[in-house]
């Protein structure tokens, strides 16, 4: 993996990553990483055993990828999630 992101953002990718409706797609636009390269830093950062069970959790989860999912789901988030614009996140 090529950039160097701040705690605060490797924090926030693990827990988009992790987040049944938050597509890869929705990590790329916000921090231009690609969908393997957010399993290397899923693989880096986590403990074995929390990676293995992530994995075989998103493993082939239509809501995890865009093309994937219902015409009907058109948002990168929940309703619950806070706004997320660009690279911030309001009221953080």
């Amino acid at each position: 993996m090529k950039k160097n992101f701040s705690e605060r953002d490797v924090d926030r990718i693990i827990e988009m990553a992790w987040e049944d409706r938050t597509p890869f797609e929705a990590i790329t636009y916000q921090f231009g990483i690609s969908e393997q390269e957010t399993i290397e830093l899923m693989r880096k950062e986590m403990k074995r055993s929390s990676f293995k069970m992530w994995r075989k959790r998103v493993q082939g989860r239509s809501t995890k990828h865009a093309k994937l999912r219902n015409d009907d789901v058109n948002r990168f988030k929940c309703k619950m999630q806070r706004q997320i614009t660009g690279n911030k996140i309001s009221k953080r």
